[in-house]
């Protein structure tokens, strides 16, 4: 058994909105903690259930902005503090959730009431993913990263299994918020490879565009 296997979903989890950021069950999320808010939500969750919220603000240039409809939970699996008080966190995603509503909190950051059932599937071993769309979709990622001036280590892309190989390129790849939000949305991992997939083709599109 593993800790996530043993975590405790809490009925109001605590959200830290991040533009960009895409943390997926069983990823890892790197945060440098730095705001009095966020700081006190970690010491919180320390004491308690040591889960948080990743989600997405609808609209960054508002505070508190709308929140969209799906986030994913992480567990503090290690952390740092520095010395000049932020908190290095590392995050492992546990499960997605939807979020119900909003509560009404005396806290500095925000809580909501989150639907862990509808993404109940999130803690079990994921789908495979076909062959051939393993296949295509690192055939996509030797001309996505041609195109983005980038380079791999393609034994470690051939040698990594379906799961840690999407999960890590839904996380590092440049996308745009609402696209890390589709490949955070996607069913299951077969959809996510298929999503990864369709951004790719669709940023060379841009690329060829632009140089037209």
């Amino acid at each position: 058994m593993t800790d996530d296997d043993d975590l405790t979903l809490p009925n109001a989890l605590p959200v830290f909105p991040l533009t960009g950021a895409l943390l997926l069950p069983r990823g890892v999320l790197p945060l440098n903690i730095f705001e009095p808010r966020y700081l006190a939500m970690f010491r919180d969750a320390m004491k308690g259930t040591k889960a948080i919220g990743i989600v997405q603000p609808r609209d960054s240039d508002i505070d508190p902005s709308p929140l969209h409809a799906v986030g994913c939970v992480g567990r503090i699996s290690d952390y740092r503090e520095t010395g000049d008080g932020r908190i290095i966190v590392a995050l492992t995603g546990v499960t997605r959730f939807g979020i119900v509503r909003e509560l009404d909190v005396t806290t500095r950051y925000r809580q909501i009431v989150p639907d862990y059932d509808r993404f109940a599937a999130d803690r079990d071993e994921p789908r495979a993913v076909a062959a051939a769309s393993r296949a295509e979709l690192e055939a996509r990622l030797r001309t996505y990263l041609d195109d983005q001036g980038l380079s791999a280590d393609w034994e470690a892309v051939a040698g990594a299994d379906d799961e840690s190989l999407i999960t890590t390129l839904s996380a590092v790849c440049p996308f745009e918020p609402i696209e890390k939000q589709a490949l955070l949305e996607a069913d299951d991992l077969p959809a996510r490879a298929a999503t990864l997939t369709a951004l790719m083709t669709f940023a060379q599109g841009d690329t060829a565009a632009r140089l037209q």
